[in-house]
């Protein structure tokens, strides 16, 4: 269903990227692919959200990980002081156990002491754009805002009795980074996005150091968390993964 939203998202980006541009402008592309391991300290669970509903941690079917992960970025530096984004991050883990109790999801009742699949899904579809303040000194800073479209899931399956709770939604997001050049070739970069409010929140944020490693190319090495989820009438759901960060950045 996310798909028809993004082709929407990306004519319009191509239409605003081909007008022309002035000649003191800097136009370049940046393609930054992310992998490494992740796994979660938490991921609790309760649809629907009221006394029909069970809470239940969705780890003692998952299990925490590690999980192989990729990530793939693109940015397009619109002048000294403009970039625009997309980014696609999936993430997926799937497992069996026991429940310790008898737990009602989604209008299903999965029993006690007998084997349940378990399914959690929550990838992201990012349209993001940053201001970028002049370098000062060491360092470089930069603002903005992203629109994230998220493609989330829930599944428990037991024997022929299966249940889940597809979640497609739109999230404004604020995203600040800053990095810092610590010698020649290498530099600390911290990166943030995410907004909360009373009906859940969504931080993702990243801490990595980088290498030069030719003119054009980058590579990073790092520590991401990714946390949040929504507190409301029909769902409770909040989870906290976390990646090790391994990835390389190409200009052109």
């Amino acid at each position: 269903m996310a798909h028809p939203f993004l082709f929407a998202l990306s004519m319009a980006v191509s239409a605003f990227l081909s007008t022309p541009a002035a000649a003191d402008e800097t136009r370049d592309w940046t393609l930054t692919v992310e992998t490494g391991p992740v796994w979660l300290s938490r991921n609790d669970v309760q649809i629907p959200n009221d006394s029909s509903g069970d809470r239940f941690d969705l780890l003692k079917l998952t299990g925490q990980g590690a999980d192989p992960y990729l990530r793939v970025h693109l940015a397009y530096q619109l002048s000294d002081k403009h970039s625009v984004s997309l980014l696609y991050a999936p993430l997926r883990t799937y497992g069996h156990g026991e429940l310790p109790d008898d737990v009602r999801f989604a209008g299903e009742t999965f029993e006690a002491g007998s084997s349940v699949k378990g399914v959690y899904k929550f990838n992201t579809y990012r349209l993001g754009w940053r201001y970028h303040w002049p370098e000062h000194g060491d360092w470089k800073l930069s603002a903005g805002a992203t629109l994230l479209v998220r493609d989330a899931n829930v599944r428990l399956s037991q024997g022929t009795t299966s249940a889940d709770d597809p979640d497609l939604g739109v999230v404004p997001l604020l995203s600040f980074q800053a990095r810092r050049t610590l010698a020649q070739r290498w530099a600390l970069e911290f990166d943030v996005e995410g907004l909360g409010a009373p009906q859940g929140r969504a931080i993702d944020a990243a801490v990595a150091v980088t290498y030069q490693l030719s003119r054009q190319l980058e590579g990073r090495l790092g520590y991401r968390t990714l946390e949040g989820g929504a507190d409301n009438d029909s769902v409770y759901t909040f989870a906290w993964a976390h990646y090790g960060l391994l990835g390389l950045s190409y200009r052109f």
